[in-house]
């Protein structure tokens, strides 16, 4: 597939828009006075997640509108999900050793090497977790959901895979601690067989 230059091409490992784009959706312009209607807080600003999430699905739309033909969401399959994988490793910073350098495997290498720079397996994968989160809020219906076909889930766990060999690093899940078992209720430690606090004798010549 071709694409057109693109001067807004994301910045590695980063997936943003321009910064015309970014500017005009999120800041006012330059000297500009803020009106009177947004000096009164309108609602939580949005997480990181959601700006994220924002700035992935303008660089996703901005990647089919530069499509060769033009491509419209509405017929944008998974094949098209994994172009659009392969595009952005051009951008990537992560060295990835080929089976011929004599870093492969090596998880810090101790010189430089000619190997190509690709998107990390988990940059990837977090990306296509928010456009897949994205496509559904913009209207798509989860079963016609590119970014969750098939292809784009095998393809995200041989670059998993590809990378763990080639970088020497293990991409194995952190099992949780389960939390030690509560050693007190209500504030206070439980009591043992010994720490039960013995009830006072009975006054027996107790006077007024």
């Amino acid at each position: 597939m071709e694409t057109a230059p693109n001067p807004d091409s994301p910045s590695s490992e980063g997936f943003t828009t321009s910064p015309n784009a970014a500017a005009s959706s999120s800041s006012p312009a330059a000297g500009s006075k803020p009106s009177s209607s947004s000096s009164s807080p309108s609602g939580p600003s949005p997480s990181r997640y959601e700006s994220q999430k924002r700035r992935d699905w303008n660089t996703f739309g901005q990647y089919l509108k530069n499509h060769r033909p033009p491509l419209s969401l509405s017929r944008c399959s998974g094949a098209h999900v994994l172009e659009f994988l392969r595009y952005l490793d051009q951008f990537g910073k992560t060295k990835v050793h080929t089976q011929m350098c004599p870093f492969f495997g090596h998880p810090n290498p101790p010189a430089p090497c000619p190997c190509p720079l690709r998107q990390a397996w988990g940059s990837l994968d977090a990306l296509i977790g928010r456009l897949r989160a994205a496509y559904e809020e913009n209207g798509g219906k989860p079963e016609a959901n590119p970014f969750g076909a098939r292809p784009v889930r095998l393809y995200l766990r041989e670059v998993r895979e590809m990378q763990a060999k080639a970088r020497g690093i293990s991409y194995e899940k952190k099992k949780r601690k389960k939390p030690p078992p509560a050693s007190h209720q209500g504030g206070h430690p439980a009591a043992g067989p010994s720490d039960h606090p013995r009830s006072p004798p009975s006054a027996t010549g107790a006077t007024a």
